[in-house]
């Protein structure tokens, strides 16, 4: 599937398209909570971000989904305050995937993993999962997520180092938070950290969509669509 860039779907220039890419953008980070359930379900070891949103669960004693958008609201103000680029579905990602996750908990979807052989499968079939819906999410063009727009903008400001050693060491420090609060660590960790990459490149290049010739619109631009009822 390829997008042109003269839609006026993906260019969000009118109300409905903004509308429509709102629904895509919520029913993509739904499912995509699925996919961040099955890896913690998997028992080996959350992914670095979901280590810090567990231990802050555990320490706290709250849901899963209520840390998450604790944690990806406090990082939306830290984008804001840098300046970055803020769009509409930065708050529906904000919101949507760990709430989600309360669901799927909630609902027992899936019985967590009692074996490695059990276990690595299920992390697996997430991290698809979480590759093709970061696509159905960003071809919404209404903004990235939180913490990739976190990323961009410190790597901005770290312009000696490169974004891939900023990466590692924001993960690193998300990582080292979570388990000091009591996040559970392991190979699945590890996992996730060495595939995540590898497995979204493979999903996009199934899809034919390169997330470079994105343009994600402002949350200002999309309100002054709305506004104008274009």
């Amino acid at each position: 599937m390829e997008l042109t860039k003269d839609s006026r779907l993906q260019e969000n220039r009118t109300t409905g398209a903004i509308l429509l890419n709102m629904i895509l953008a919520a029913v993509s980070l739904f499912v995509n909570g699925f996919g961040v359930y099955l890896t913690i379900q998997a028992n080996l070891g959350a992914a670095p971000w979901d280590v810090l949103n567990l231990g802050v669960s555990h320490t706290f004693n709250m849901l899963y989904g209520n840390a998450s958008v604790s944690i990806s609201l406090l990082i939306l103000l830290i984008d804001i305050l840098l300046k970055e680029p803020i769009g509409i579905a930065m708050f529906i990602d904000a919101v949507v995937v760990g709430k989600a996750v309360d669901f799927f908990n909630w609902i027992h979807a899936v019985s967590p993993a009692t074996s490695l052989w059990h276990g690595i499968p299920m992390m697996l079939i997430g991290l698809f999962i979480l590759a093709y819906t970061q696509y159905g999410y960003m071809i919404a063009c209404l903004g990235c997520g939180p913490r990739d727009t976190l990323l961009v903008g410190l790597s901005k400001r770290l312009k000696k180092l490169p974004i891939g050693a900023v990466s590692i060491g924001l993960l690193s420090a998300a990582t080292l938070i979570g388990w000091l609060l009591g996040g559970p660590v392991g190979i699945g960790t590890l996992i996730c950290a060495f595939a995540t990459g590898p497995i979204m490149q493979f999903a996009f290049q199934t899809v034919r969509f390169d997330a470079t010739h994105i343009h994600h619109q402002r949350l200002k631009d999309s309100f002054s669509v709305i506004l104008h009822r274009s």
